[in-house]
Order: C-alpha cells, then structure tokens, then sequence
C-alpha cells in the first residue's frame, strides 16, 4: 500500500455503511487537526479510474453530514443517476473546518480553512477511495455560507475547478454576521478578497462556467440580484436563477439537482 499523503485517516467500515454514504476523517496541518468528510460513492465506481468528484459546502451551524441527513443530497443524485440523467461521480461534503458558527472557507485564526477543501480534500479522496484519482475532475457548489466557500474558491483557484454552483448564497463577507455571533473582525486577520466579486474579477479570463440561485422569499435575495449585476456589468459570463422559497432545506433539497446536472453538463 502506498504511504498516505495525511499522518492519519479513519474511514467508515463498509459493514456499517447505508446508501452509498461513507464517511472519512482525516488530520491536516492545514486545520492544525482533523476535517471530516462525508461521502456518496456510487455502486459503478470501481469500474471507473478517474470518476469525478462534486464538492458540496455546507452553511452556517452545520458539519459534514448536513448535506446528506438534511439535504438528502445523495438520494437526489441517486435518483438522477438511475434516470440516466447525469453520469457517476463521487459527492463529497466536507465539514467547513468547525470554527465559531462557520469558518466562511478562507484562511484566518492560522487554520487554512481554504486549503483544507481545495488541496487535502481531493488528495485524500485520489487516496482512498476506490474509483478516484489525483486525475478526477472537481466541481464545487454549495448552500448560504458553502455558496459563498464554493463561489470564493471556485474563483480563487480557477484551475481546479471545472464548474462552480451556488445556492442562496452569501456574497459579500459582511453578510457572515446575519448568521453568526462572532463578530466581522475576527474573521479579517487574513482575508485579502472577501467578496466574491472582487476574485471573480481578478480571475475572469481564468474561470469555470458558473451559475447560482436564490429563493425570492430569502433574506439573501437582493445580495445574489446584486452579484448578478456586477457580473453582467462586467461583461462575465454566468447564470442566475430566481425560484420560489426561503432560506431554508426543502429549497435545497429541490435545487441541489440543478448543481448536479450543472456538473454533469460541464464534464
């Protein structure tokens, strides 16, 4: 067996696994410690060698399970894939680092929340789990806070991504402290762009095909209408879906599908 790229990895025994979910934990100096993962592996992926890999964040409050045991994420694709209406992948849902109320997926506090997703989660995925590979294609999306962490990252590290989706997302840093006790200035000691226009801009020419959306009942409403206009104005290519509801599960729940196809779409 070759050695790990982590000093340690726990992963769920099979024998217990329900659903295709398996779960990983694994040290990263990144965290100073130890990220979750929660994963949906499809039944077809030891027939594959480079099977893709979709990231979902979570939002705020919630962990590594949140997008499973809430959001029903991997019965959704479940269902698209027996509707031969997206192709296998692997969905990963990491934990956001589990600082305060969330980490908002950057930098602060010497924990690379960031590299903990984009760098050690895909690694340790190539390296245990069957079907996976340093060669797999990665797309991010995610919900509130992890709309904002796939967003931010889908545009700070453009080369990794092939797509990037976000759903009632946080856009601007500010917005953090409608959802959060801690206040805005802890979270400053290390983020050069907070907002996710300002690193869509200074990457355009690098970016991945992105789209989002949001509920016309939520709070976050006129803060993704307003991410739209900046990037129309300035002339970058995405799309932008308004649906019915609020900031809330069943909104997920129904329009992570549109991640999925999103992704399916891109590869």
């Amino acid at each position: 067996m070759s050695k790990s790229s982590f000093r340690t990895i726990e992963i769920s025994d099979p024998t217990y696994e329900h659903a295709g979910l398996r779960f990983m934990t694994v040290k990263t100096a990144n965290l100073q410690g130890r990220g979750d993962v929660c994963l949906f592996v499809p039944a077809e992926a030891p027939n594959f060698k480079d099977l893709p890999i979709y990231i979902l964040l979570h939002g705020v409050y919630g962990s590594a399970w949140a997008w499973a045991l809430k959001g029903g994420a991997h019965v959704a694709f479940q269902q698209l894939l027996q509707e031969q209406a997206v192709k296998p992948a692997i969905i990963a849902m990491p934990s956001d680092g589990l600082w305060g109320d969330g980490s908002a997926y950057f930098t602060h506090h010497q924990k690379a929340f960031d590299r903990w997703i984009v760098e050690d989660l895909p690694l340790a995925i190539a390296e245990n789990i069957v079907g996976a590979s340093t060669s797999s294609p990665l797309c991010i999306g995610g919900l509130s806070m992890g709309g904002y962490g796939a967003l931010s990252l889908g545009s700070r590290f453009p080369s990794h991504f092939r797509a990037i989706s976000g759903h009632s997302s946080i856009t601007r840093l500010e917005q953090m402290t409608q959802f959060v006790e801690e206040p805005l200035s802890a979270y400053m000691d290390a983020c050069q762009t907070p907002n996710v226009i300002d690193s869509m801009i200074e990457n355009r020419d690098l970016l991945p095909p992105i789209r989002f959306d949001c509920g016309i009942a939520d709070e976050l409403l006129s803060a993704n209408q307003t991410l739209h206009q900046e990037l129309t104005a300035a002339n970058i290519p995405h799309t932008y879906q308004e649906f019915p509801g609020g900031h809330e599960w069943p909104y997920w729940q129904e329009h992570v599908r549109k991640t999925f196809r999103f992704f399916d779409e891109q590869l």
